[in-house]
């Protein structure tokens, strides 16, 4: 962050700043929008690509920019980057092609779409920096193998809490100590909730009531916490993960785990519910080197074997231009899978749902996504939760079933389950189903 500050002052001063093309114009996007215009200097936000294009432009218009073109075509938006204007459009092929943007940012939090725009971006040439964690826990580790074939960065975002923990993490190991616990800090796990449910609060924010809903559900922080496993090596305690209730603070938390354990796992991510600082983000580590530990219960953390380590807050969009500038000067990224998956994030039944029913996905009322190892969901054919809306279940389940692919017809023609058995083939070439031909039309395709 120290660098990237320069970097930025540079580019300033260069009057050369870093042009950003965004998707996405809801609660989040707005609040970024709103950042990059009044707060970093050196980047520009370029452009916004939305479904709905009078909303792109409300981000601008509530950031204070008062003329912003409506593009429909790439060539149309390079002549208005060229002459220094902004711009908005529903097509997103117009910003994953024009030549004049640096990175696309992903803030919708849809799956098909956002894998669309991903891969079409990173077949472009450009970088992505995604705020789309639920995509990211789906297909992270092949869209990253197709980002490191073009030549491009894909990456998760500071401030949200995995990026926050990533942070966290890679400062902890660059001081000596192993960390064995990633973890998380929420304020409520109720995996029952649905947008009714979660409506007031919803409104009371200004945010979209299924987002809400899968913060509540439990969908969210697997997906966070998934994501975190795939950049970090680490796996779950158990299905669902430990999920502590804790009222204390996070440093109490040294005691509650088994070292041994974690040591012979590998490290786990985790979550808490009720802790100190909320909502903030914990590592747990220890050190090996007797010295050292002297040293650190000097500096009041304790005799170990477990060293707490926390921030105490998360700052989503304020910190996401950062990202970008990582990603774009200093070739870093912030958060991404180190190789195949390690935890998946499968789905489950929110309640008794009957045969034909169609799943509706994030959030809503049919389902709640829980994290697994991702050899046992495999193994077991689990259904992705990232795969489950538009889903017809083909028989009957009870609540709190966790879902199969033999329970579902998946709906036809999505990108994202191509990507899917693109990744399964690729880290699971054993025991995997894929489809040579659906692969073949991913290559012609996109």
């Amino acid at each position: 962050m120290i660098i990237v500050d320069k970097l930025l002052a540079e580019r300033a001063a260069s009057k050369n700043p870093v042009r950003v093309g965004m998707f996405g114009a809801g609660f989040m996007a707005r609040g970024i929008a709103n950042q990059i215009i009044n707060s970093v200097p050196g980047m520009k936000l370029v452009a916004i690509c939305n479904r709905t294009v009078d909303k792109a432009r409300r981000a601008y218009e509530e950031a204070g920019v008062g003329e912003v073109m409506t593009v429909s075509s790439s060539r149309s938006l390079e002549a208005a980057i060229q002459g220094g204007r902004v711009a908005v459009s529903d097509d997103p092929d117009n910003l994953c092609e024009a030549d004049g943007i640096d990175c696309i940012l992903d803030v919708t939090g849809a799956i098909e779409y956002g894998a669309r725009v991903t891969l079409r971006a990173i077949n472009h040439g450009k970088h992505v920096v995604s705020m789309n964690a639920e995509l990211d826990g789906t297909v992270g580790p092949i869209l990253k193998r197709h980002a490191d074939k073009a030549g491009v960065i894909l990456t998760g975002s500071d401030g949200d809490q995995p990026g926050v923990q990533m942070n966290l993490y890679r400062f902890v190991r660059s001081i000596g100590l192993t960390p064995l616990v990633c973890g998380n800090i929420k304020g409520l796990q109720d995996p029952y909730r649905t947008p009714t449910t979660q409506a007031a609060f919803a409104a009371k924010w200004g945010q979209d009531p299924c987002m809400v809903t899968s913060f509540a559900d439990g969908t969210k922080i697997s997906f966070e916490q998934a994501i975190v496993a795939n950049a970090t090596g680490m796996t779950v305690a158990k299905r669902g993960m430990l999920g502590l209730e804790f009222p204390g603070h996070v440093d109490d938390l040294t005691t509650k785990y088994d070292v041994a354990e974690l040591k012979q796992l590998g490290g786990v991510v985790d979550y808490v519910v009720g802790s100190k600082p909320s909502p903030g983000v914990f590592v747990l580590a220890t050190h090996e080197d007797s010295k050292q530990k002297h040293y650190l219960n000097l500096y009041k953390l304790g005799p170990g074997p477990l060293y707490s380590f926390y921030t105490p807050y998360h700052l989503c969009h304020f910190e996401v231009p950062l990202s970008i500038a990582r990603a774009v000067l200093a070739g870093d990224a912030v958060l991404q899978p180190i190789a195949g998956p390690k935890v998946d994030v499968v789905a489950v039944a929110k309640t008794d749902l009957a045969a034909g029913a169609l799943l509706d996905g994030l959030g809503g009322y049919s389902t709640y996504g829980t994290c697994e190892r991702y050899d046992i969901s495999h193994a077991e054919r689990l259904l992705p939760m990232g795969l489950a809306q538009g889903c017809h279940l083909k028989r009957g389940v009870a609540k709190d079933t966790v879902l199969s692919y033999a329970d579902v017809d998946l709906p036809e023609g999505r990108l994202i389950d191509m990507l899917r058995w693109e990744q399964d083939s690729a880290f699971s070439p054993a025991s995997c189903r894929a489809e040579p031909a659906r692969a073949n039309v991913l290559e012609r395709t996109f």
